[in-house]
């Protein structure tokens, strides 16, 4: 399948409104319409299907060839979201994206890889800290030089530190701690 980025998506990607990881970032550059998934997901390291599927669910990208209104028809409802994706809303996105992993058999933290847990949990921590603001600066930006699980774990007590153990709750969940 051939996939191409969505007017949303451009637009997310120029303002950052919704947080993608580093791989996402440099993966959804090479959605131009002329490459399939699979030979995205070969030049991309560390990218999976999830990922794309996460992108598509988002409204970042959609099938190549679709007449440009159903495209923007489907993407429509990202497409207001986006723009106005505060604080809470990426809080809430964060905790239903949770609770629907929370729903799927075989989501125990001890069923899950930690390289699933990584995954899971980059971004809630990048949200938990991109909410903090200026205070937050500095720990935001080494959530965001994390390149593993056991990095993302020794920032878990300063992130909890900083946004108090009711959000931090989230984080710990998704870490499967």
């Amino acid at each position: 399948m051939i996939l191409v980025k969505t007017e949303t998506g451009q637009q997310v990607f120029k303002d950052r409104s919704i947080r993608l990881t580093p791989r996402q970032r440099s993966a959804f550059i090479l959605f131009d319409g002329r490459r399939s998934i699979g030979d995205i997901l070969t030049a991309c390291e560390g990218m999976t299907a999830q990922d794309v599927d996460q992108m598509i669910e988002l409204g970042l990208l959609g099938p190549a060839g679709q007449a440009v209104a159903s495209a923007a028809a489907a993407s429509q409802p990202a497409a207001v979201a986006a723009p106005v994706l505060l604080e809470a809303d990426a809080l809430d996105l964060a905790s239903r994206a949770a609770a629907a992993r929370e729903l799927e058999p075989a989501s125990s933290p001890a069923g899950r890889s930690l390289q699933q847990r990584y995954k899971d949990a980059y971004p809630v921590a990048t949200q938990l800290t991109g909410g903090l603001g200026l205070r937050g600066f500095r720990l935001n930006l080494a959530v965001e030089g994390t390149s593993s699980y056991e990095e993302l774990l020794a920032l878990a007590p300063k992130i909890r530190a900083s946004v108090g153990p009711e959000k931090a709750a989230m984080l710990d969940r998704a870490l499967g701690i």
